[in-house]
C-alpha cells in the first residue's frame, strides 16, 4: 500500500483522491473549502480543512512520508505557486502539480514539481489516438506489482550490449523496447546483441520492487 496527499479536491483533485483510494492506497485530501472535505471524507483514508499555502500548515501534515503528494488547486495560479514552492522546500521527492497552461507549467517546474498534468490536453490526446488508431490498447493490466517504465540507462549500462548487462538473470526485468533518440527510431524487443547508447531511452517490464533497484542505478 502507498501513501498520497491530495491537495485541493475540485473536480480532478477530487476524482484521483478517490481513484487512489479505491485502489487500495492510503489518501490524505486537503482543501480550505469544508464542503469539498465532506465531499471528498468517505472517499479516503482522511480528509482535513487547512490553508496549505501556510508553510507551517503544510509542515504539520506529514507529507514527508508520502510516496506522492498531488496538488489540483483551480485556475487560481497564485495557490500552486506557493505549495509548490513550500513543499520543495521541505524536500518532498515527488510534487505532481496541475498546470493551467505551458507557462504556468514552466514555472512549477522551475520550482521543483516533478511532474506537471494538463488533464484538458491529456485527455485530448487520449481521445485523438483511441478514435485515429482504434486497435492501439489505451492501458495494459498487468498482473499485480507488474508495471512498464521508461528510464534514461545507468551509465554502467551506457556501450554494454544487452547480453552482456544479462538484466533478466540480475534484475528479472526484461528490456522490451528502446526509443533510440538520435535517430528518432523505435525498437521493439532489441535482441541481445544491441548495445545501449546515452541518447537511448529504456523500456522496460518488471516487478516493481526490481525496477526500483535499476532507477536507484542513477
Amino acid at each position: 500500500m502507498k501513501r498520497f496527499a491530495v491537495i485541493g479536491t475540485g473536480s480532478f483533485g477530487y476524482y484521483v483522491a478517490k481513484a487512489l483510494y479505491e485502489a487500495k492506497n492510503e489518501v490524505i485530501a486537503i482543501d480550505l473549502s469544508k464542503e469539498r472535505i465532506q465531499a471528498i471524507e468517505p472517499h479516503c483514508t482522511s480528509a482535513i480543512v487547512q490553508d496549505v499555502t501556510d508553510i507551517e500548515a503544510l509542515k504539520g501534515l506529514g507529507l514527508d512520508e508520502m510516496d506522492a503528494v498531488i496538488v489540483s488547486t483551480g485556475a487560481d495560479i497564485k495557490p500552486s505557486i506557493l505549495i509548490c514552492f513550500h513543499l520543495s522546500r521541505m524536500g518532498i521527492k515527488r510534487i505532481i502539480i496541475k498546470a493551467e497552461d505551458d507557462d504556468h507549467g514552466e514555472i512549477l517546474k522551475q520550482l521543483g514539481a516533478t511532474e506537471i498534468i494538463r488533464p484538458g490536453m491529456d485527455m485530448a490526446y487520449r481521445l485523438a489516438l483511441r478514435l485515429t488508431s482504434p486497435n492501439i490498447l489505451e492501458f495494459l493490466p498487468l498482473e499485480e506489482d507488474y508495471t512498464i517504465v521508461q528510464i534514461d540507462p545507468p551509465s554502467s549500462f551506457i556501450g554494454k550490449s544487452l547480453k552482456e548487462l544479462d538484466l533478466r538473470k540480475r534484475y528479472e526485468i526484461n528490456i522490451i523496447a528502446v526509443k533510440e533518440l538520435a535517430s528518432d527510431r523505435f525498437v521493439m524487443v532489441p535482441n541481445a546483441d544491441f548495445t545501449v547508447k546515452e541518447s537511448d531511452v529504456l523500456v522496460i517490464l518488471g516487478r516493481e520492487k526490481d525496477l526500483k533497484e535499476i532507477k536507484e542505478l542513477h
